[in-house]
């Protein structure tokens, strides 16, 4: 599979902030190989972030977004020592989870 994605997750004031760079190669399958040969497109389809069960941040992307893509988000109701786990699906089927303690 991928490499984990390196989350961090901070409060500051009355919200969380939340930066994350997700580890994933994200192909748009316009780009050819050394070959002449089209290499498939393979890239992250959804984003869904939660924090104590809870959807605080969803999105749908396409091949338009880079290679290993940051993003960030902030929401409300987060405490220092809580968790916000980060889940994203490529258009192959792969998943990957992982979370972080708000600091």
């Amino acid at each position: 599979m991928t490499e984990a994605s390196r989350i961090r997750a901070q409060v500051q004031g009355d919200k969380t902030v939340v930066r994350a760079l997700l580890a994933h190669e994200m192909e748009s399958g316009q780009r050819k190989d050394d070959a002449g040969r089209v290499i498939p497109a393979w890239f992250i389809q959804s984003v869904q972030a939660t924090h104590n069960g809870r959807v605080v941040m969803s999105a749908q992307w396409g091949t338009a977004v880079s290679k290993n893509p940051f993003v960030q988000f902030s929401f409300k109701g987060g405490k220092a020592g809580e968790k916000v786990a980060i889940t994203w699906v490529d258009n192959r089927g792969a998943r990957r989870t992982d979370e972080a303690v708000i600091a």
